[in-house]
């Protein structure tokens, strides 16, 4: 099916009027002190996010994205006196896998974001001066490919690419949050369970979380599970198609254990802690339709997938999983990596995630259309209580906890 065949969305009607005062600047000082509005079908509670477990039923499973945030905004500065700005976005070269181009020691290659790039000449090599452990390492950069704008990063080889860009970069916040980075950023805008570098935003559902509230969770029941969806800049990018169907979505890689597909043959009551880990579920879901009805074994989820299966027999999600685990199990794996650009929009039926933990996105963004798809027309309803009880919006901004149906 292509884009056209689908029924047109209109952008405006996922627009509401956000305040910048609304936008949350800073973090709370206490994780767990956030706002927790729930949403059960048609009825609205106030809580506060310490109090989540009260909310969860037991014997539910609970999927982390365990992703960490990487320094990603690297600031050179020209003899002249220009700044060159290198935002990082995905690894090409010696390796596309974002987990292990962390690792890699002397010399790699970055699809980038560059600001002020008219300033910086083909054959000119850009110099960072860092200091590691009192010793002086220099990073190099230059540009391969103007018109993709590919970098090629070199420095002593015996550090790894993280290590670099731990002592070279800054945290890169929204561009909404709209000030400079601080020292407290470094850890506050990551979430306490992350642990695989490789995202240039936060997985930020899951700010909210403390090691108390996940002991409370545990203590009822609940199990805890953790997943990699590698957060990219391509989620700040704005929908401008008036149509939103025709916006070029993103693609991200995912990374799924065996324990993850263990997890939820075992337990069909799933809740995503975020966006990015509800894409990732969906995303596995339609990776087992791809192996059992079209034989297809590569882990890349278009961003229409879902769309295309109109009038088809579709698998049960345990049908799917179980045709994932059997590929893993005959191929000797334990772990995926992949690639989704999934489009969740409304008009589609979720598989595998019945409950969602989010924040309040953007308007018209492809984070409402999710939460639109999941919750229904509600979201206006929704949003509107959030302004008027002076909820914080966005990144650094309170939580919900939404059931689309009485659980």
């Amino acid at each position: 099916m292509t884009e056209k065949e689908l029924p047109p969305i209109s952008l405006n009607d996922y627009k509401y009027d956000l305040p910048d005062e609304r936008i949350a600047k800073f973090p709370l000082k206490e994780r767990m002190n956030s706002k927790l509005l729930v949403y059960n079908s048609d009825k609205i509670e106030h809580a506060v996010f310490r109090s989540l477990s009260d909310y969860i039923p037991e014997d539910t499973a609970l999927f982390f994205n365990d992703t960490r945030v990487i320094p990603a905004r690297l600031h050179f500065r020209k003899e002249t006196g220009a700044h060159i700005e290198v935002f990082l976005l995905e690894p090409l070269q010696p390796t596309r896998d974002v987990a292990q181009s962390m690792w890699i020691k002397g010399s790699c290659q970055w699809k980038c974001m560059v600001g002020n790039l008219k300033k910086w000449k083909d054959e000119q090599v850009l110099e960072l001066v860092l200091p590691m452990h009192d010793q002086p390492v220099t990073l190099k950069a230059r540009v391969v490919d103007r018109s993709t704008q590919i970098i090629e990063f070199t420095w002593d080889d015996d550090y790894t690419f993280v290590d670099v860009i731990q002592a070279a970069g800054k945290i890169p916040l929204p561009p909404y949050i709209n000030r400079e980075v601080s020292e407290e950023d470094k850890e506050r805008y990551q979430t306490i369970y992350s642990h695989h570098e490789g995202a240039v935003a936060a997985p930020t559902a899951g700010l909210h979380f403390s090691d108390q509230v996940l002991e409370k969770l545990q203590q009822k029941g609940v199990t805890l599970n953790y997943l990699t969806l590698h957060v990219s800049a391509g989620t700040f990018q704005p929908v401008k198609e008036e149509n939103v169907i025709n916006h070029p979505m993103h693609s991200e890689q995912v990374v799924i254990t065996m324990k993850n597909i263990d997890a939820l043959l075992e337990n069909p009551k799933v809740v995503a802690v975020g966006t990015t880990s509800m894409r990732t579920l969906e995303s596995l879901y339609w990776y087992g339709v791809k192996i059992l009805l079209k034989n297809d074994t590569g882990f890349n989820i278009e961003k229409l997938l879902p769309y295309q299966f109109e009038g088809s027999a579709l698998p049960s999600a345990h049908e799917a999983f179980v045709a994932v685990k059997k590929l893993m199990t005959e191929t000797n794996r334990q772990t995926l990596i992949g690639h989704t650009e999934i489009f969740i929009f409304p008009g589609y039926e979720f598989k595998v995630c019945k409950g969602l933990i989010t924040n309040y996105h953007l308007p018209g963004s492809t984070l409402i259309l999710l939460v639109a798809a999941f919750i229904g027309e509600n979201w206006k309803k929704i949003y509107e209580e959030a302004l008027n009880n002076d909820y914080r919006f966005l990144s650094y901004g309170d939580s919900s906890l939404l059931w689309p149906s009485a659980t």
